[in-house]
């Protein structure tokens, strides 16, 4: 299993939060081979802008490991981290970050370039045009 087979599941996740009217963001958490967690966007459902797929997936990811440090885990997810998720990322120490399509408006790279852990190894551009265009579908829908 590579970094497009797990991509795929977060594409998974995400087709799933746009099933349901939300923003199309979709992660997953793999350790050691295995996806131990999955997450997509709720902020809608649960009335909670915080509710972002990226935080679904480290809150269940650290439930499922019995710990907050992700250290030796990967995160997966369609669409650039923004700052609040980038932070979370940071301070559970995830691993390594792979993310599809980068968010120009709301990316932390472009706000908070060092949120991330010093040792969090980073992967953009996994399936980038196929989690853009899920994301361009949707806005282009809701207009």
């Amino acid at each position: 299993m590579d970094d497009t087979y797990f991509m795929k599941q977060a594409l998974n996740e995400a087709r799933e939060a746009a099933r349901r009217g939300e923003v199309p963001v979709g992660a997953v958490v793999v350790c050691r081979d295995r996806i131990i967690a999955r997450g997509h966007n709720l902020t809608e459902m649960l009335v909670d802008v915080t509710a972002h797929a990226e935080m679904q997936a480290i809150t269940a990811a650290a439930s499922s490991l019995g710990g907050k440090y992700l250290t030796d885990c990967t995160l997966y997810v369609t669409v650039e981290p923004c700052v609040m998720c980038a932070g979370a990322i940071g301070w559970s120490q995830l691993g390594r970050l792979v993310y599809g399509a980068p968010d120009e408006k709301r990316g932390y790279r472009r706000y908070a370039p060092q949120a991330l852990h010093p040792k969090t190894e980073v992967v953009s551009g996994v399936m980038q045009e196929e989690c853009a265009a899920l994301m361009k579908q949707f806005f282009q829908a809701r207009r």
